[in-house]
């Protein structure tokens, strides 16, 4: 009787084996580009906690603050209240339309330059070339058997790994808590375990994303690489081996012995040697490529090394790519980006953004709401006036006490008390002390004369003293019995 093995063939493993990617250290505009990016990017995110902004007296003084315990988010100048969520979701669309705009344009530039897993991954690969050395040793080292010097080397590069990944988790916690005091709480063994669990949580996913799985990150787990080949087109600048220039392949001393049988490309393998996800740019537009542009890099170096014209390896479109095929000249890179696509997705991203800074700055910082108390509706006084009892509540968004005035509008005869005071100490507005960053809810009594509509639509208006003087109001009903009752 016949095996499965005999009918089906060898057995293919599900998987494919991981094969290990030692980039190549390569030097030019891209990568100088990136190390920019890199300082800057790592340079905001370890030191933005550590900024000091003065809010006076009762507010943090940290410029950027998540504060989950008091339901607030600061950011230099700007403090954001649970009810003005929409200002965050605000936010969130700009950087999802901003991720539209820029994959439209250069494709995943985003992925090359500015994804946490690639800052985090390119800085410790410079860890792993100065403990380990450049893309040869790192391969002999790897093959090599456990002795000293390899144990040696993995424990240093492992150990600076480990300080970079816990400064990581460390740098994230301190956007939520006061950084000072949350650094010496978290050493003194005083800080919530929230504190404990997040950073090594976070320290863990750092050390072993940016360590060890690297590109499997890109290529397998991140959903960004399917999501962008919907918003690119044929007019999207991106890395492109230019095989009509490149092709035949041959080695240096066949192309100059037989010139006009090989193509530019000299299959050095340098573009595949200093790619970071370790793909062949010359198969083509893949998942794996991240647009680092390293291989252009790479290719401009070994071109001017033979004498050819740079930009074998270059950002160009699909449309530009056929029409280079046919002798042709490409669009300049401004024409290209500036496309009604590109143009539609800019205008959008700028109408959000000046949407939100023009609320910001009309926005009062004094915020009303009354509710009319039902029960009773209303109430006849000894004196024959008729008395409406409401529910205030105001909010002092300003991080300091403020005296709050309440006035009546479009009540006539109307006067007002509040709970902690009576019918004698009635007059035509009221003011009461609202703590910062906080809301106080008061009772107020409301007394006009009988005559009248049964229902009358009225105004309660509230202003402060100090600060910002633009108040709020709430439009209200005052009932009176009606005329048969």
């Amino acid at each position: 009787m016949s095996s499965p093995e005999d009918l089906t063939g060898p057995r293919q493993p599900l998987y494919q084996a991981r094969k290990g990617v030692y980039p190549k250290a390569v030097d030019g505009f891209y990568r100088r580009l990136k190390w920019v990016i890199m300082a800057i990017t790592l340079l905001i995110y370890y030191v933005t906690p550590w900024i000091r902004w003065d809010r006076g007296a009762y507010a943090p003084d940290q410029a950027v603050l998540v504060d989950l315990a008091n339901r607030r988010f600061y950011m230099f100048q700007i403090e954001i209240w649970p009810h003005e969520f929409y200002y965050v979701v605000g936010l969130l669309v700009m950087a999802g339309i901003g991720l539209f705009l820029v994959t439209s344009a250069v494709g995943r530039a985003w992925c090359g330059y500015s994804c946490p897993q690639t800052v985090w991954t390119d800085l410790f690969q410079h860890v792993e070339r100065f403990i380990d050395g450049d893309r040869n040793a790192q391969i002999r080292l790897e093959k090599a058997s456990w002795g000293v010097e390899k144990i040696a080397k993995r424990f240093s590069k492992w150990t600076i790994w480990l300080i970079i990944a816990f400064w990581t988790g460390g740098a994230w916690i301190m956007y939520f808590a006061d950084a000072p005091t949350l650094v010496r709480d978290f050493w003194s063994g005083n800080a919530a375990p929230v504190a404990y669990a997040t950073v090594g949580i976070l320290t863990a996913t750092t050390f072993v994303f940016g360590g060890f799985m690297r590109e499997q990150v890109c290529i397998y787990m991140c959903p960004w690489p399917r999501i962008q080949t919907a918003m690119m087109d044929e007019k999207s600048l991106l890395v492109t081996y230019k095989d009509w220039r490149g092709e035949q392949r041959g080695s240096l001393k066949a192309a100059q012995a037989n010139p006009s049988a090989f193509g530019d490309c000299i299959d050095c393998n340098q573009c595949v040697a200093v790619c970071p996800t370790g793909i062949d740019i010359r198969e083509g537009p893949q998942i794996g490529c991240i647009t680092c542009a390293l291989c252009i890099d790479a290719c401009d170096k070994v071109m001017a090394q033979i004498g050819k014209p740079r930009g074998l390896i270059d950002y160009c479109t699909l449309d530009d790519a056929e029409v280079e095929k046919k002798g042709g000249i490409g669009k300049p890179v401004l024409k290209t980006l500036l496309r009604p696509r590109t143009i539609i997705y800019f205008g959008i991203w700028s109408a959000i953004g000046l949407a939100m800074l023009f609320t910001l700055g009309q926005r009062t910082r004094l915020d009303l709401a009354v509710q009319h108390d039902r029960n009773p509706v209303y109430v006849q006084l000894s004196d024959g006036t008729i008395r409406n009892n409401y529910t205030l509540k105001i909010r002092n968004m300003q991080a300091r006490p403020r005296i709050v005035d309440i006035y009546i509008e479009g009540l006539p005869g109307a006067v007002v008390w509040t709970a902690d005071g009576d019918r004698a100490s009635a007059r035509q507005n009221v003011n009461f002390a609202v703590d910062p960053d906080a809301v106080h809810k008061v009772r107020l009594f409301i007394a006009a004369p009988a005559q009248g509509p049964a229902r009358t639509e009225f105004q309660i208006s509230a202003r402060a003293r100090t600060g910002d003087e633009r108040g709020d109001s709430d439009t209200l009903i005052f009932e009176r019995p009606k005329e048969d009752e």
